[in-house]
């Protein structure tokens, strides 16, 4: 490899960790098209970081990085490499690989694949246990298959209604988790028993995504009838026809890239789907790919769902979670996906109130009432929080059990005048 080679990577090692992903994408393009480093055109001022962005507060990111997919072969078997003009070169060294390695993976970006050691979460469990299960009630394992591919899923049954269930909950994962790891840490099971609704935990494949993340960030997985939606939709309706259930009791929530979802499902299905519940989440259309999802994540994104938006403009009961202290997904994604959910209709009403909760949490709760007056969107910010399922249970990873409990208050927003 050339010096010029090797001083482009460092260049865009540089690059990367100021932030700056667009310039050290052009370098390390330019280095492997076989360009010297003179014709990459790089001063000192191309390494420098962003104008930062103006926040009410800081962003901090940690610019560690983690490798999802260890390597196939040890350095010492990689094989020489091509260049642009057609001469061999040895293998990438430690610059280009970090590089990569921090543009793709970056613990930030995590927050697309995701990871449970993600900036010290409070309630990380080292080993999940299974969900309690109330006496009488059931933890079914259950598959479903489509043309748009197969996901297996749990479903909780409760003791409370076993033949006839008062309603259904959808409750989709963050990364690096899993349905009995979710259903732990969110004691979603206990509070659907209380109101005998059933609760679904569809999973992820790590075929379809190597930390086991919905893809919320694809366009492919963004559309009604597209990849994943058309799963999720297809378990949500299998359900709901051998239980007789109908739109009106049936709701869709999720954490992170489940939230995410969760946004990409009552857009794409508000035919399925009667609320939804965001916790950690970004709104509906606000990624087309893993570098716009960095983006979004760290709170530059915009509102880039209008073209995708269904034609009747429908919008969906939403009540959303945020962390303030959030530091994998910023709150200003909150704001965003209450600005989509909230009705257009200009004699909306907002309330805002302020609480503490049992463990010293304190939160505001905002709720935008329609122009009948019932409550359309609710969001909660809890002061203090980071990445992580207010209220939960610390058996399950994710959690932050001094939070006001999440899983509560939207089983309460979802039955809002159902019972």
């Amino acid at each position: 490899m050339n010096d010029d080679f090797e001083t482009a990577m460092r260049r865009a090692l540089r690059s990367t960790r100021a932030l700056n992903v667009a310039e050290a994408t052009r370098v390390i393009q330019d280095a492997l098209a076989g360009r010297s480093a003179s014709d990459t055109r790089i001063s000192s001022s191309d390494i420098t970081p962003p104008r930062p962005i103006q926040r009410s507060a800081p962003f901090p990111v940690d610019p560690d990085a983690e490798i999802i997919e260890p390597p196939t072969r040890s350095d010492a078997e990689e094989p020489a490499q091509k260049v642009g003009n057609g001469t061999s070169s040895p293998r990438l060294r430690k610059p280009l690989r970090e590089t990569v390695r921090i543009l793709s993976e970056s613990r930030l970006a995590r927050g697309v694949f995701g990871s449970p050691h993600d900036v010290g979460l409070p309630g990380t469990a080292r080993q999940v246990r299974e969900p309690v299960i109330s006496d009488g009630a059931q933890f079914l394992a259950r598959s479903f298959t489509c043309p748009a591919g197969s996901r297996s899923y749990r479903l909780y049954v409760p003791a409370s209604a076993p033949d006839r269930p008062r309603g259904l909950v959808v409750m989709l994962h963050g990364c690096k988790q899993d349905p009995e790891d979710f259903a732990a840490g969110t004691g979603m099971n206990a509070v659907a028993e209380a109101h005998g609704l059933m609760v679904a935990y569809p999973r992820q494949s790590g075929a379809d995504n190597a930390s086991s993340c919905w893809n919320w960030f694809r366009p492919t997985d963004q559309m009604r009838d597209g990849r994943e939606p058309s799963i999720i939709a297809g378990i949500t309706k299998e359900i709901m026809s051998e239980f007789g259930l109908d739109r009106d009791r049936v709701f869709v929530a999720g954490l992170s890239a489940g939230g995410a979802m969760a946004a990409v499902m009552g857009e794409t299905y508000p035919d399925l789907y009667s609320a939804a519940g965001i916790h950690s989440g970004l709104a509906y259309g606000s990624a087309n790919d893993v570098m716009s999802a960095f983006s979004a994540m760290r709170g530059d994104g915009g509102l880039a769902s209008d073209p995708k938006r269904l034609a009747n403009g429908h919008r969906l009961r939403t009540i959303v979670f945020q962390g303030g202290a959030d530091r994998t997904v910023h709150p200003s994604n909150a704001d965003r996906i209450v600005a989509e959910a909230t009705p257009t209709d200009a004699r909306c009403a907002v309330r805002k109130e302020s609480g503490r909760s049992a463990s010293g949490r304190i939160y505001t709760r905002t709720i935008v009432a329609d122009s009948g007056g019932s409550p359309a969107v609710e969001y909660w910010l809890v002061e203090g929080a980071g990445h992580a399922w207010s209220g939960g249970n610390p058996s399950g990873t994710y959690t932050d059990p001094h939070g006001p409990d999440a899983s509560c208050q939207m089983v309460r927003f979802f039955l809002d005048g159902k019972e």
